[in-house]
């Protein structure tokens, strides 16, 4: 398949500068200000259009993908979103050279990916961090749980470590210390006093629904599921991740594009302030810019 990103790599026809540190190099004529995104490109000649394919879960993604397409249509790059409903096809999709990136993961989700599927991929850099939130139709905070209370989680064992972190900073179990929470899971459970009933083989999709129907006590839901249902982070769920996480949701390419200008100025206009803006206005705190 030709790659619509290596028409932007080969095309003699313009260079498109690096923007937003003030160091790019000119096509000759002088930088005028980027209308839209708070940095500063070079006025370009674009005799033929360039498209860039993007895989991305419906929300956040897609939406912050979307508010950016003007800005990047300016300057010539055509940005084809394509969207995805599980973390599985994204990751395909762009192994097989049929999207040009991805944005849908957060960083030890990905790494665990390329481990165990052997792709050949890079961090393009992080975007936002989407914290996870635990929900209860029934109790009020992780503090009330009773004994044998039922957690239900997805099957992301990448989730499971902040899943576990939220309840020991709860006081509610104990992980073995010797274990980083990152790479932590519930086998690595030392204390657990209430006697907590753990089920974690759910598809991360899924969780809104199980959340609804009132099927266990807690409900450990990714932000991006939980506001695609109308579900607020910020109201609704009874603890939440810190904005410390370390969980960034970043933007994925195969390693042969890691050095994309295609690929740079995406992420530097997702970086932009009014990007960043349109993230806090939109989900109030639901999701959350990467200080980069």
């Amino acid at each position: 398949m030709k790659k619509a990103i290596r028409l932007g790599l080969l095309s003699s026809a313009f260079l498109l500068a690096a923007c937003g540190n003030g160091n790019g190099d000119t096509a000759g004529d002088s930088p005028d200000p980027a209308e839209g995104n708070g940095n500063e490109t070079t006025e370009e000649t674009i005799e033929e259009s360039q498209v860039l394919r993007v895989g991305a879960t419906n929300v956040p993604h897609a939406e912050i993908l979307e508010f950016i397409q003007p800005t990047l249509a300016e300057e010539g790059i055509e940005l084809e979103i394509e969207t995805y409903n599980d973390y599985i096809i994204p990751n395909l999709a762009l192994s097989d050279g049929d999207i040009d990136a991805n944005y849908f993961q957060h960083v030890p989700y990905f790494e665990t990916q390329v481990e165990e599927n052997d792709y050949d991929f890079a961090n393009a850099g992080g975007i936002h961090i989407e914290p996870l939130g635990a929900y209860s139709n029934r109790h009020d905070s992780l503090e009330d749980l009773p004994e044998g209370a039922t957690i239900l989680a997805s099957s992301s064992v990448a989730d499971h470590g902040r899943i576990l972190g939220i309840l020991q900073d709860a006081g509610l179990i104990t992980v073995d210390d010797s274990i980083d929470l990152i790479d932590a899971s519930f086998d690595d459970i030392v204390e657990n006093e209430r006697n907590l009933q753990f089920e974690y083989e759910y598809d991360a999709a899924l969780m809104t629904t199980l959340y609804a129907q009132d099927e266990g006590d807690v409900f450990f839901i990714n932000s991006n599921f939980a506001v695609d249902q109308d579900i607020s982070p910020v109201e609704e769920a009874i603890a939440l991740e810190s904005s410390s996480s370390p969980y960034a949701n970043i933007i994925a390419v195969r390693s042969e594009d890691e050095d994309s200008e295609l690929i740079a100025r995406l992420v530097e206009v997702l970086r932009a302030e009014e990007t960043q803006e349109f993230i806090l206005d939109t989900w109030d705190g639901a999701v959350i810019p990467v200080d980069e």
